[in-house]
């Protein structure tokens, strides 16, 4: 049988492949079962920028991000554009992007996804040029995170309760920033806010659904902005999300749209991208790419729950 050849960019950093002590030899030989003949690229010497533009410019139709949210998307933003598709293998802690197109966290499964070859286009937002597949989040949001890292690999109590003291500190000083957005209507929109965040299509509610969207290929994107976020919110909104609530909250606003330029007071601001924690410079500039990536994933589903009722602001 004739194998497809693909190239595998694996972060063994990730906390799944870590966990699984995953090396190249083992990933290889059982994408091989599976008709696929793989290039592995382990090597966590070399920059990343260099791993990327190797995955781009190789010789394999398909290139799997084998790692987390961050390597996936990094992944993306490097063979938009091309005829390549991209192969996820969930390696990493959260896997948001796997999860909404419904690939197994399982290894064996998701390498049974991986081998079926069957593409699916989803849409790819974008801030400032660069790709983003799920969401950006601005504001106190991004500070926490940042508190994580810090604890990130750890599973002993004491740095879980200090981290949650450091959410409660970090909670209780949080004061709002003004931003201005530019939807494309003409009219520019000042908000006061503590955190916002621009999604990649709309997220749903229901019981337990916490952040997943079931929708990819809307070409719109969700503009959630809380008004008010201190450790009373913080509690009821975590509350309304395992119940499935939470997009009824009264702090929080959503826009639907397909473009929005965002500007504040500060040159530059801490943001969530992908999962990530980065400085990225204002104004920020949010787009959407319709249909302009190939996944290798199961079909999609229609949805059953439908996200709650936007604000839409037409360009």
């Amino acid at each position: 049988m004739q194998q497809t050849l693909c190239h595998v960019l694996l972060n063994a950093k990730a906390g799944t492949a870590s966990a699984l002590s995953m090396t190249g030899a083992e990933l290889a030989a059982r994408l091989a079962e599976r008709g696929l003949k793989a290039e592995i690229d382990d090597d966590m010497h070399k920059p990343m920028e260099g791993r990327l533009i190797r995955a781009a410019t190789s010789a394999a139709p398909i290139v799997v991000a084998a790692g987390g949210d961050g390597t996936i998307t990094a992944l993306a933003n490097a063979i938009l554009g091309s005829d390549k598709k991209l192969g996820i293998l969930p390696l990493g802690t959260v896997n948001a992007l796997a999860k909404d197109l419904n690939i197994p966290l399982d290894l064996d499964l998701a390498l049974d996804v991986l081998g079926t070859q069957a593409c699916r286009t989803i849409d790819v937002g974008r801030v400032d040029g660069r790709v983003f597949l799920h969401k950006v989040v601005v504001g106190v949001v991004p500070e926490l995170a940042a508190g994580r890292e810090h604890i990130r690999g750890r599973t002993d109590l004491r740095a879980k309760l200090g981290f949650f003291l450091f959410i409660l500190r970090r909670l209780a000083r949080t004061k709002r920033f003004a931003v201005a957005m530019d939807l494309g209507d003409g009219q520019t929109r000042i908000e006061r806010v503590q955190a916002l965040a621009v999604a990649s299509n709309a997220y749903e509610q229901g019981v337990g659904r916490i952040f997943s969207r079931q929708r990819l290929d809307e070409g719109s994107l969700y503009v959630y902005f809380l008004s008010h976020l201190n450790i009373r919110d913080f509690f009821r909104l975590c509350s309304g999300m395992v119940m499935g609530t939470w997009q009824n909250d009264s702090e929080l606003t959503i826009l639907k749209t397909r473009q929005v330029t965002m500007t504040t007071r500060k040159r530059a601001m801490n943001v969530m991208f992908d999962g990530e924690v980065e400085k990225l410079a204002t104004p920020m500039t949010f787009g959407i790419l319709p249909n302009a990536l190939c996944v290798i994933a199961p079909a999609a589903v229609t949805p059953d729950t439908p996200a709650a009722d936007a604000e839409e602001v037409a360009p």
